[in-house]
Parts: structure tokens; sequence; C-alpha cells
């Protein structure tokens, strides 16, 4: 019958005996009467009806109710069986069978729950189930306080009889022979006399189990010697025991810890699993040891003499005990006396807690090993000097175990091998966990002696290295203050512009020209990594043209893709026209390197130098610079191996992104620069690549960033955007390709002489058609010869310096727009793009929903190119989220230029906006470039047309373009 929720009703314990499972307790909902008295009306309840009677449970009964749950009939079989049965059949067939063993995990499991249970139950309404079901058939009643137990034990004609008495408030509890029962074992938990009975310390039920049924069991004298140190020794450690058989001394002392410790070896030297150490934490009371983890209040010694037997009892002081257990538990983190950590843990917790625990009166016992390893416990020190030299940091290291020193040599070898140290006493020194954390580095960066000298030195350019160590008090330093600025960029003095100049340095590139010839002062390398299109170029120039006027004159090599050869050779003209620039490229170039001292600067590309390393690695420059060092970050690439072989004062890169896809692509170009700032290869890859990369180790990317950060240097442009001047143009000249070449100067040779001979024939103004026809095939050559010859199979020289340029822009995070005045030369870039699966949005004449387009690269952070046809994109668009503009085919009227460059320089734009004009070296595009210099009134004039252009050339012009 349903108990009534409105109406008044008690919560109770029921406890029945299960055919299998044995004592088990369910919960239940009685109705009650006026009068407080149970009712025939009641309900059982379980953790997913028991909120429908919140108003009588409170916090307990719920933990209560799951736990009940968790040991009824069917949450067993759920538990324990592998297959779809039947109650019956699980019980009858698996667990009275003892399938597997399952009887016995399952006796285990709910003897841990009933022990859970009673003392969560404690104090809560408990009744006897009838055996008609009813829940309250008769009251169980809770002891008022803890019972206590003793044995005892007297001669008898023969033989020995023991039993135990129970004692509460005073009084024995009569258990024997009167249907007393145990609800569980372990800890004993006694009924008798309606009574549930616990006790003061844990009683062993199997101890008091053959007492419910017989008054005391017999020992007969043949075998009392034996059944003593068996049985009675242990009641004598745990229980009050009295006796006319045996005597009992007790004795009181105080207890003194001991930690015992020993290594756990593999079971085999082929075996992965790391060797761990075995911690242990027991009591000596004088000769006597006593187990930690054991809770009997006395220790016990038997001795036997001329059939007498005595039992020394020492009694234990747990109070003491305890507040040991407490000292090592805070320290050790462990609620155990008895732990495993893997080795170098355990000895490092033994060393850095061994004064402490010392003083604590902690005793340390190291257990004899097998393999005869024994380990060093005790203090270790690193007293650490560094002192700044001429070229160098001079190290100097008191290294101590205990009383031993050892040599940092020694400390290098064990860190880089299994982090151990043999010790002249025949112990071994584990290197503290923490000496990997300080140390680490310095260890790995030293140096042996240049001139033959005993011990180590660390290289200049790990300053930020020794700063640290200081700043942490892990050594003592002695170093130039001007030395220090390096870390404080605003600190790094300004030097002048050199005379040979032409042209002026933002504020931020004037800081880029003071960093480097400070770097240069202490012959360090540095990466100049600002982003694409703050001069770069220009900072390095001042850079040559400073050392040309300055002390540190000599010839310089400049590597760099082959694309970008004629971009620094226009620079240079332009802003260090002084300088004496030798371009050491092409298959006919003059290899006598001898002749090099001739020149200021050498320009060549990554391709010749790895051809001809074993020529140019005899040449001692002055600077070796490597732009666009990205080309070098795979350190088993042949040009990376031939750069390295290079011989200089100083070495530059240029780079705007000096991280691609791997932290291996800073220790590749930061190592040209920086010989061992990173390590070796091994190193870096142990100590930062891996945990950066896999671990995610903040840790280790912070510690990285300190070493590089003073020799790289990154300006974003969102950094100096107040130094920019709201437009900037960039003329990316573009090398056209073998096969693209000959395909121009065929077409170029063809219409130079027809129109030529039309000229001469009919005159120039018959022949602006022709020409115009002309001059429009030999640009889109210039793109891309495809354009005109669908059957092309070769590259396109600009196509690939475009291509460069666009994945730097991307891998810097910035938005490009990419107008061309081809709809098919856009084609011919998105097949670039999707082969190297790099999204877009796309634009021209032929898109219907034109804002779907600019909506999908505005607002969308992943699409970061937006193609665009010069027709359809000149107007009517707003693209603020672009801050770089590619122009791919510039031509005959800068006013459509412009009007592109305008979409992203609207209203609403909030950064700075740079285009990138690629033109073909030796085209009609440069050629045009260059009438407009000369020309300067048609330049500026407001040409309309592409016909208005012609009209204005003259015959001399057009056998300059076509020349």
């Amino acid at each position: 019958m349903k108990v009534a929720i409105d109406q008044p009703f008690k919560l109770i314990y029921s406890l029945f005996e299960h055919e299998y499972l044995g004592y088990l307790f369910e919960s239940f909902v009685v109705q009650v009467d006026h009068k407080n008295q149970l009712t025939l009306s009641y309900q059982n309840i379980s953790s997913q009806n028991a909120p429908e009677f919140a108003k009588g449970l409170d916090r307990r009964d719920y933990e209560l109710i799951d736990i009940i749950d968790s040991m009824q009939q069917d949450a067993i079989m759920r538990r324990y069986s592998k297959k779809h049965t039947s109650l019956s059949d699980f019980f009858v067939k698996q667990y009275k069978e003892d399938k597997g063993g399952i009887k016995e995990q399952i006796d285990l499991y709910l003897e841990k729950q009933r022990a859970l249970l009673l003392s969560k139950l404690v104090g809560k309404p408990i009744y006897e189930m009838g055996k008609d079901g009813y829940p309250a058939d008769g009251e169980l009643h809770w002891a008022p306080e803890k019972a206590t137990l003793r044995f005892h034990f007297y001669q008898n004609f023969g033989h020995i009889r023991y039993f135990p008495i129970v004692y509460c408030e005073g009084d024995q509890v009569q258990f024997k022979q009167n249907n007393s029962f145990l609800l569980c074992d372990d800890p004993a938990w006694l009924v008798a006399n309606k009574t549930v009975y616990h006790f003061k310390l844990p009683v062993d039920g199997r101890k008091l189990k053959p007492f419910l049924n017989k008054h005391y069991i017999k020992i007969d004298d043949a075998i009392k010697g034996n059944y003593f140190r068996k049985f009675v020794k242990p009641m004598v450690a745990t229980f009050n025991v009295k006796s006319d058989v045996f005597q009992v001394f007790t004795e009181e002392k105080s207890p003194k810890p001991l930690l015992r410790y020993h290594e756990i070896v593999p079971e085999s030297t082929e075996s992965k699993a790391e060797a761990m150490i075995s911690l242990k934490l027991d009591f000596a009371y004088g000769d006597y040891i006593f187990d930690g983890g054991e809770f009997h209040p006395f220790g016990v010694e038997m001795q036997e003499a001329q059939g007498q037997f005595t039992f020394f009892r020492i009694k234990r002081n747990l109070a003491q005990e305890n507040n040991f257990k407490k000292q090592l538990r805070e320290l050790s983190g462990e609620e155990h006396t008895e732990w495993v950590a893997p080795l170098a843990e355990g000895m490092a917790w033994l060393n850095n807690n061994h004064s402490y625990l010392e003083d604590k009166q902690f005793v340390f016992l190291q257990e004899a090993q097998e393999n005869g390893r024994s380990f060093f416990v005790g203090e270790s020190k690193f007293e650490l000097e560094i002192n700044e030299n001429i070229d160098w940091f001079d190290i100097n290291a008191n290294i101590y175990f205990g009383k031993y020193k050892i040599s940092i040599k020694e400390l290098r070898h064990a860190m880089r091998k299994d982090g151990m140290i043999n010790l002249p006493n025949g112990e071994l020194a584990l290197v503290p966990t923490e000496w990997y954390t300080k140390y680490a580095d310095l260890v790995g960066f030293l140096e042996e002696h240049p001139d033959d000298q005993e011990g180590f030195i660390l290289k200049k350019h790990h300053l930020t290295l020794v700063e640290a160590l200081e700043e942490e008090h892990s050594a003592k330093v002695a170093m130039d203050e001007k030395l220090q600025r390096l870390k404080d960029f605003d600190k790094i003095e300004n030097y002048s512009l050199p005379e040979g100049f032409k042209g002026e340095l933002r504020p931020y590139q004037h800081a880029g020209y003071n960093w480097m010839r400070f770097l240069a002062q202490y012959n360090f390398g540095g990466c100049l990594a600002d982003d694409m299109g703050l001069g770069k170029t220009v900072q390095t120039l001042a850079l040559l043209q400073a050392n040309k006027e300055g002390a540190s004159q000599g010839t310089s090599l400049l590597a760099m893709p082959t694309s970008l050869i004629y971009n620094w050779e226009i620079e240079a003209k332009k802003f260090t026209p002084d300088l004496k620039v030798f371009i050491y490229t092409g298959t006919n170039r003059d290899k006598d390197v001898a002749k090099f001292s001739q020149y200021d600067l050498i320009l060549t590309s990554y391709g010749i130098v790895r051809l001809d390393i074993d020529l140019l690695s005899k040449f001692y420059f002055n600077y070796v610079i490597l732009d666009e060092s990205q080309a070098i970050k795979n350190p088993g690439s042949n040009i990376t191996q031939a750069v390295q072989q290079l011989n200089s004062k100083h070495r530059l890169i240029l780079t705007g992104t000096p991280l691609e896809n791997s932290t291996m692509d800073l220790w590749s170009q930061m190592s040209f620069v920086n010989p061992g700032l990173l390590g070796g290869q091994t190193f870096f890859k142990n100590e930062y690549l891996n945990p950066i990369e896999k671990k995610k180790d903040e840790a280790k990317t912070l510690k990285l960033n300190s070493l590089i950060k003073p020799f790289i240097l990154r300006r974003h442009k969102s950094q100096v955007a107040k130094e920019l001047p709201e437009k900037i143009v960039n003329v990316k000249f573009s090398t056209m390709s073998p096969e693209q070449k000959k395909c121009y100067d065929q077409v170029k040779s063809y219409y130079r002489d027809l129109i030529m001979g039309q000229i001469e024939m009919e005159g120039i103004k018959k022949s602006h058609f022709t020409l115009l026809q002309g001059l429009s095939k030999l640009r889109q050559i210039a793109n891309h010869p495809a354009l005109v010859e669908p059957n092309f199979s070769g590259e396109s020289g600009k196509m690939n310096d475009m291509m460069t340029t666009l994945e730097n822009g991307i891998s810097e995070g910035h938005k490009i727009l990419i107008f061309s005045q081809y709809v098919k030369h856009l084609s011919l870039v998105k097949n670039q793009l999707e082969a190297k699966n790099i999204d877009y949005a796309y634009l021209d004449g032929t898109t219907k929903d034109r804002q779907k387009a600019v909506d999908h690269f505005q607002q969308n952070e992943e699409i970061q190119v937006f193609l665009i046809s010069l027709k359809a994109g000149g107007v009517g668009l707003n693209l603020t989220k672009a801050d770089y503009v590619f122009i791919l085919d510039p031509w005959w009227n800068p006013a459509i230029e412009q009007q592109a460059v305008d979409r992203a320089h609207r209203i609403g734009q909030k950064n700075k906006v740079f285009t990138y004009k690629f033109i073909g070296k030796g085209t009609v595009e440069e050629k045009i470039l260059a009438l407009q210099q000369n020309k300067k009134q048609l330049a500026d004039a407001l040409i309309t047309t592409e016909e208005h252009f012609v009209k204005e050339l003259t015959p001399h012009d057009i056998e300059s373009l076509l020349s």
C-alpha cells in the first residue's frame, strides 16, 4: 500500500537476510498514525523516488539510500554478470558455483559496502523485517557507546580454554548461544539482545564468530606453543588479555620514526619500465620495530622457557605515531605509510626533505639491494659564479653532494645520460630535479675553454640565460652594464645614419638600424623579422652603408631567392648608390671569388650558394645576410648545410615568418646567426621542441622566448602604424622563368618587326591598333604565358613571386586583395590556391551576388584572400578587413589601380594599407614605368584609355618598349 506524501510518515531502515548475499538493509517510508505509531502502510524507496519524500529525509539519508541500492541483488547482478540472465540463474549458476571467482569478488564488495553503510547508519531507526515482508517487525537499538573486548585464558586438565567477553558501559554483553549474529566481519558489528554493537578498536569478526554458538575454545597442551605464536600473539597485541597460563609484561617507550627505502628494479634489463623506489614508515621502540601501517595498540614479542610462555608487550604511543605520520603526510602528500614512486622523483623527495625530517627525529634506513646499488641521501649544493670575459663568460662552479665535490663536467655527463653520478664512497647521487629546471640550459650550452684551459665558457649571446640565473639568485654574475642594454631595446644607443645613405628612415626603422649596429659591436648575429612591407631591405642597406663608411669594412654577401635579386639591386642603387654591388648569378658567372674584395656587396641566390659553396666558403665576408631566411628552416636541407659553411665576421637574417611550421624552424635559423645559441639539434628537440609542441609546456615556451628575444627584432604593422604614411606602395620586380622568357622574346620579336615596318611604311597613326594588340599580348605573357598559349606547361616568374609573397602575408595573419585585369589570370591564381589548400573569396563580372562574396571575405577570419577582377572590383566595394593589396598587372592608367586600392582604403579601415605592384623585369611593364618617370607630365595626366596612352608615344618610345 502506497504512503500518502501529504500525511505523516517515517523513514526506517529494515534488516533482512538474503539467501545468498547475507545481511542487507532496505529503506522504507511507513505511514504513522495520530499517535506517531507505525501503521501497516509502507513503501520501499530508492534513489529514484526518494525526492518525492524529501521533507522526511536529510542528506545522510540520501547517502544511505544510494549505498543500499548498490547492494541489492539486481544491482549486484548488473555489476558482475557479463551476459543477460535471470536473477535465479545468476545466483544459482554463477554466484553459488563461484564461476571465475565471482562469489569472492561479490563478498568482498558487499563487506566493504556493509562497513561503509553501518558507519553512516548509526543513530537512524532500524528494524528487522518480518517473514511476511513487513519492514518494521521488531525494532533494533544502537548501543549507547562503543564496546570493548577482552580475552580470557585459563588452564584446565590437559588443555587450555579461552573465550572473549564483550563489555559495554562496564557491563558484560551476553552474545553466546542466544541467536546473536554479526552484521559485518571487517570490522565487526555485533547484534545481541536486539542491540547493535561496534568496538572502540577495530575487531576482526572472525575472532568472535566461533563463540556465537559455543562458550569457549580448547587448546591442547601439545600444540599450545604453535597456537600461541600464530593466534594468541596477535590477540595480545590488539586486545586486553587475562590469563593464568602465561604472563604479559607491558612496557611504555617513546617511538622513533624509521623511514626505510629501497630501489625496485625492473624485472629485466630489456623492460621499458622505469626503476621505482619503495618508501615505508615503521616505528622503533627500543629494539622492537613495528609496522607503521598497523593500528594495534601494542607490539608483542613472545618468549618460551621450560614450557612457560611470556609475552612482552610494548605499549605503542599512537598519539606520537600519528603526529609523525601527519608530518610525513604533509610532506609526501601520501595518506599511507608505505608508497612507491619513480626513482628520480622519490630520491628527490628524500633529498629535499632530508634535513627537515632529521630535525624531526626521523631515521633513514636504506635496505640492501641485490644489484648492489645504494643512493646518496643528503644535502646537495650548486654554487655558480659567472664572469664576463672579452669574448665569452667564464663559468666557475662548486658542486657538492654532502662532503663530496664533483666537476661540472661530471654533472653535464650525468644530465645528458641517466642523471646519476658516482661518488667516491660508492653511492650514486641523483641530479636534483630542480637542477634540470635551473641549470639544464647552462649545462647544455657550455663549451670547452678555447684556450686549452680547464673549465668551461658560455658564449655571450647567452646573456639572457646569465641574467635569468642572476635574477633567480642561482648565480653570482659580473657583467658590463652596456651589454645588459640588449635585453631592454629602448636603451640601445642611437647611431647616426651614414652620409652615403640617400633617404630617410622612419623612427621604427632607425631603431632597427640601431639594433643591428649594437649587435655588430658584440659580434652577435640577429634576425630582423618585421612584418612584410615594413622596410627590412632599407634598414639593412643603411647598415651596410655604415659598414662601408666605418671601421668594419669588407665585402658582404647577401643570399636570397632568385626573384629578389633585381629588387635588391634597384633598392641599393636608390638608397646606397655608393655601394659597389656585384651580381653573382647566371650560368656564365665568373667564379673567381677573389674578385669579391673589389666590391662592397655581393648579391646571389640560394641556388648559387648551394652549387658554389666550396668556392664561397674560402672567402671571409664581413656580413653574410640571408633574405627570406625561412629557406633554411629545414636543418637537413642542402641549402641550410651550405650556408652554415660560409665564413664571415657577422651574420644576419631577414624574414617576415621566422616560424612557419615547427619550432625547429627557429633552431635552424638562429643556429645560423648565433651558432650554439639553442644548443645542438638533439638537445633542442628534447629540451624545447617536444615539450612545447607535444606537451604545450608554457614554461619552456617562455624560456625559449627569453633566449632568442635579444636576437630577433619583430615589429608588426599594428605596432608602428602611427609612423607609416596613409598608403605604402611597393614595387616587386619578377624575373621571368626561362621558358617564359623564350615565349616573350619570340612574340616581342614578331611584333617589333611588324610594327616598326608598319610605321615606316604607313606612319605611326596607322600602327596604333597593331601596337595595342602586340603590347596586350606581351603584357599577358609577362603575367603568365598560359594566358595566350593554353598548352603552355612551364612556370611564371611573377606567379611564383606573387605566391611566395602571398604565403608570407597569410602566415603573418594578413588579409589580402588580389586584383588582375584578366579573369583568366585570376583562374590561374585560383588553381595555385586550391593546390595549396588556401581558402579564398572570388569576384568578377559574372558574379551575381557581389555582397555575398564581400561578406564572405569581411566576416570570415579563415578567408584571408580575395581574388577580384580589376573591372568588376574597381567601384562599389567596401573591403576594410584587407590590409594588403596585390596588383598583378599594373598598366596604363594609375587611376584605375588607385580605385582598386581604395577598396581597402575606405572609411572604417583601421590598418595601414600596403600595395604591392608586381612588375615583370625586362618586360613592357618595366619599360612603361620608366616612360612614366621620364615623361612625368604624361604619367600625371588624366589618362582614361589605353588608346590615349598609345597616341602619346613617339616612334622612339615604341622602339624602346619593344627593344
